[in-house]
């Protein structure tokens, strides 16, 4: 949607407005949190390859999830019951 379709709709535009400070906070909140770590003596470079991992790692994790969600639904059970099976805490 254009900004103009939300001129005449005031409700949505103080969401809007909301929304974009909310992220200014989050955006001011994760500079500090930079500027801790790079103060501690972390470099730019490891934090960028720590982020890459992490979200490779989460992408596995989401695949992983996935085709266990599926087995369940094939065999009948819940997700949940499968743990066991391959060793995996419920926390994994």
């Amino acid at each position: 949607p254009s900004a103009s379709s939300f001129q005449g709709n005031g409700a949505s535009e103080a969401a809007l407005q909301s929304e974009i400070q909310e992220l200014k906070r989050k955006d001011l909140a994760l500079d500090q949190e930079i500027a801790q770590l790079l103060s501690e003596g972390y470099s730019l470079e490891e934090l960028e390859k720590h982020i890459s991992l992490l979200h490779e790692y989460n992408e596995i994790k989401d695949a992983g999830q996935m085709l266990l969600g599926k087995l369940a639904v094939i065999r009948g059970v819940t997700t949940k019951q499968l743990y066991p099976e391959y060793d995996l805490e419920l926390s994994d």
